[in-house]
């Protein structure tokens, strides 16, 4: 939604599919909300005064943005950005507007300072970690965020969080008062501090929640015929590796796919692999394979390059059995060669010795890869060649043959 606002896409672009495909596929799409489901009967009533029945019911009602709860955040020019209705708020708030005040980091966070970038508006930018993303990235990577985001103008205040939003006669914002007794003049503010499931509306239906809708290795519910797929649904007994719930794109689309093969009669579990995250923090892209936590567990060790410019990043953790993790700023790395290392457990050595197969960045960058096996030679003495065309292409045929359960 993001390059709706930069002017990047229309509208129309980011339909998920044109107005004509519902029909043509026998879809009656009904446009209202949902209230209530009756397991017993077998139906769903919605705000309107409809009665639906279903044989097998799929809930994919994603997630709820987090609001704050202090004085005037509910005044004219606050909002989050979890739908077309918000940015089109957003849209309609911030036509001439010179300041504006963003509270809480992440992804949300950063498009929003983004947007905001893009038509010239002035930018504070309040985050509660003692740098951004520090929740998500080791300090290293998040304070090369950090500084990114501050050299393209925002006024990024770490440890920082608002405790009101002030207002002129007519409800409209003025500024925010901190929590460090500052005041930030702004028109707007935007929210961007998480999302939790969208389950509250089935507190009285029978089915199973804790956070979000409790779900099996099939994303079957506690109640018959009824599956939750998404941001909104919880497993019960999540992979290693894995978040119970885990509100990204490719985990719903995958739990999608897997309740449609067990609808149609091929029962499918849900198997997401080996975790990997994308991101891109104003021009730095963020890539992230497998196990990488902002503070390093005692049994790993992290092999870590950065370049002089400070916009580029390369982490690999490793124990005692083999890579466990990449985490990757600037730089892009093949998801199916991480996959497979992992998988298979590969030493930091061996890795090393094959790092050429994972880069696929753009035509005439420079070479890397002989930048970190420096690193790990400085570190620990032990120098590592770089393995021959006739070696690595084995691996690679192999790879290209081996599809990962993630793509």
């Amino acid at each position: 939604m993001m390059y709706l606002y930069m002017g990047h896409m229309r509208w129309k672009d980011i339909m998920p599919y044109e107005p004509w495909f519902w029909k043509k596929n026998n879809i009656d799409l009904v446009k209202d909300h949902v209230e209530k489901v009756d397991v017993h009967g077998k139906s769903i009533g919605t705000r309107s005064g409809h009665l639906l029945k279903y044989d097998q019911l799929i809930i994919a009602t994603g997630s709820n943005a987090n609001t704050l709860n202090i004085d005037g955040a509910d005044l004219d020019g606050v909002s989050t950005l979890q739908s077309i209705q918000d940015l089109a708020y957003i849209e309609s708030k911030t036509k001439n507007v010179k300041n504006v005040v963003i509270a809480g980091g992440g992804l949300i966070g950063v498009e929003l300072a983004e947007m905001f970038h893009s038509r010239k508006i002035a930018i504070t930018h309040l985050i509660r970690e003692s740098s951004y993303s520090s929740s998500l990235l080791p300090e290293e990577e998040s304070k090369i965020i950090s500084q990114h985001i501050k050299q393209h103008g925002v006024d990024l205040r770490a440890q920082t969080e608002i405790q009101k939003i002030n207002s002129d006669s007519k409800g409209a914002v003025t500024s925010v008062t901190t929590n460090t007794g500052e005041e930030f003049e702004c028109q707007f503010v935007g929210i961007a501090i998480g999302v939790r499931p969208n389950v509250n509306w089935l507190n009285d239906s029978n089915i199973e929640l804790a956070q979000g809708i409790l779900v099996n290795q099939f994303l079957r519910t506690n109640i018959p015929d009824i599956y939750a797929i998404g941001d909104c649904a919880e497993l019960r007994s999540p992979d290693k590796g894995r978040k119970a719930i885990e509100p990204i794109w490719y985990t719903g689309k995958m739990m999608g796919e897997a309740v449609a093969k067990t609808i149609c009669g091929k029962e499918t579990k849900y198997q997401p692999g080996i975790w990997f995250n994308s991101a891109k923090f104003f021009a730095i892209e963020y890539q992230c394979y497998g196990e990488i936590l902002p503070s390093l567990p005692n049994d790993q060790d992290s092999l870590y390059w950065e370049n002089k410019g400070g916009d580029k990043s390369i982490r690999i953790n490793y124990n005692r059995y083999g890579v466990v993790g990449f985490n990757l700023l600037g730089v892009r790395f093949r998801q199916e060669v991480c996959h497979e290392w992992i998988h298979r457990q590969s030493t930091i050595e061996d890795v090393l010795a094959e790092l050429e197969l994972a880069f696929f960045d753009p035509e005439f960058t420079k070479p890397l890869a002989q930048n970190v096996r420096e690193v790990y030679t400085s570190v620990t003495g032990k120098t590592i060649l770089k393995k021959g065309n006739g070696q690595y292409n084995r691996v690679f045929q192999f790879l290209k043959k081996k599809k990962s359960p993630a793509l």
